[in-house]
């Protein structure tokens, strides 16, 4: 095997690195050459005060850890985010373990048995139609203003309002929900630690006021659903219910409006693509969106004993970032991974985060939602241009796009 070239001191979630771009030839040399291999690193820079943790680049690997999560691998002990805030208190990461991604075994069990009954396949198509009037709705109102900014304009607005209508939040609270998303993601800012945290309490107290409210005066909505006992007696308190909603605050709006901005930006760039979408809105199209943007770069797992993954055995205690980033480029599962390709079919991608008890709850809502608004994007504004270089933002784990100015381009109406 030939050695690895990796610079020393190259840090897999390091935010300055993803605020430039990907590391997709780093990614590619590992795949190659040492698929699991060990990033050392300076205790504290992230949050944890170990020495490193596993990069796990290939798509089998992703998928057996995703698998075995519950097993031989957890949440819980350090949490599912890869990186925090340099010399973040311990207390400050486990504080996240409220968040039901960050839980394992009955407990997780217990928590997604509760939330999923929002998210079933027949209650998100019960959402479509009107969904589909919101997605309309947006880009006309985007294109008549001419030109924009697309993140703030076109994909920022349609998760908003999915989540404002399918928890209950009013309209008029949104963009606060949105303002303080963006402000809890940008802890990896210089200078944002506090904002951040300061958002995160924010989203918790007006979530918590809701499901209190909802206790009293119940409505035909999720929180209603979820704050009341049902046959089982089960229901989540509002401290839970607050937790699930910062969760779907970064979960439900950040990714699906960056998966949204990535798969737009990659239709500019191969126009044949987007002919191809506005003419024939293949099927396929909204998964290859979803590998080409995996908005997610990395999560993590710890190692709960020792454990051989891919010919590497990882000892109790060792964190693996496992890189979705990566797994969605491997050469071994898609042909032609860095061609963009809305026909790719079969498409086994790990954007919802590989099979296993953490598979992503509201993937159909996602799938959904980034269907609706690139159809009305190719009926309602078919000509966008981009006005220049989008800007990246700086975080060690989100895959995501701050800024995007484009010209809209409405067309003419008759």
């Amino acid at each position: 095997m030939q050695p690895v070239t990796i610079p020393e001191g190259f840090d897999f979630t390091d935010p300055e690195l993803y605020e430039k771009r990907l590391p997709h030839p780093e990614w590619a040399h590992l795949r190659r050459t040492e698929p699991i291999w060990w990033c050392a690193k300076e205790p504290g820079v992230d949050g944890f005060d170990d020495d490193g943790y596993w990069v796990v680049t290939k798509h089998e690997d992703v998928k057996e850890i995703s698998r075995r999560t519950n097993e031989v691998f957890s949440t819980w002990e350090n949490t599912a985010i890869p990186r925090f805030a340099p010399g973040t208190e311990r207390e400050i990461v486990e504080l996240t373990r409220l968040l039901f991604i960050n839980q394992d075994g009955d407990e997780h069990k217990k928590y997604r048995r509760i939330i999923s009954k929002g998210f079933t396949p027949r209650n998100i198509e019960k959402m479509r139609e009107n969904l589909t009037a919101k997605a309309k709705d947006i880009v006309q109102t985007a294109a008549a203003k001419g030109t924009g900014d697309f993140i703030v304009d076109v994909a920022s607005e349609l998760p908003l309002q999915a989540i404002a209508e399918l928890i209950g939040i009013p309209m008029e609270d949104r963009h606060q929900i949105f303002e303080w998303s963006n402000q809890m993601t940008s802890y990896d800012v210089p200078g944002k630690v506090e904002e951040s945290q300061m958002a995160n309490a924010m989203v918790l107290s007006y979530a918590q006021e809701l499901a209190t409210k909802r206790e009293t005066d119940p409505r035909d909505d999720l929180v209603t659903k979820l704050v009341q006992a049902d046959l089982d007696g089960e229901k989540l308190t509002s401290d839970e219910f607050g937790w699930f909603v910062v969760l779907l605050a970064v979960a439900g709006n950040e990714t699906t409006r960056n998966a949204t901005t990535h798969g737009m930006i990659a239709f500019l760039e191969n126009p044949d693509q987007w002919e191809l979408f506005k003419r024939e809105r293949p099927a396929t199209a909204y998964d290859e969106i979803l590998r080409w943007a995996s908005p997610i770069s990395s999560f993590q797992r710890t190692a709960t004993e020792d454990v051989e993954i891919g010919g590497v055995t990882m000892k109790k205690g060792d964190r693996a970032a496992i890189m979705y980033g990566s797994a969605n480029f491997d050469e071994d599962v898609f042909s032609d991974p860095f061609t963009f390709n809305i026909l790719r079919d079969p498409n086994p991608h790990l954007t919802f985060g590989g099979n296993g008890p953490h598979y992503c709850i509201g993937a159909n809502l996602a799938k959904l939602q980034i269907e609706l608004i690139f159809n009305a994007i190719a009926d309602h504004m078919p000509d966008i241009t981009s006005l220049g270089d989008s800007t990246r933002l700086r975080s060690g784990w989100l895959n995501a796009i701050q800024d995007w100015k484009v010209d809209f381009k409405c067309p003419v109406m008759h």
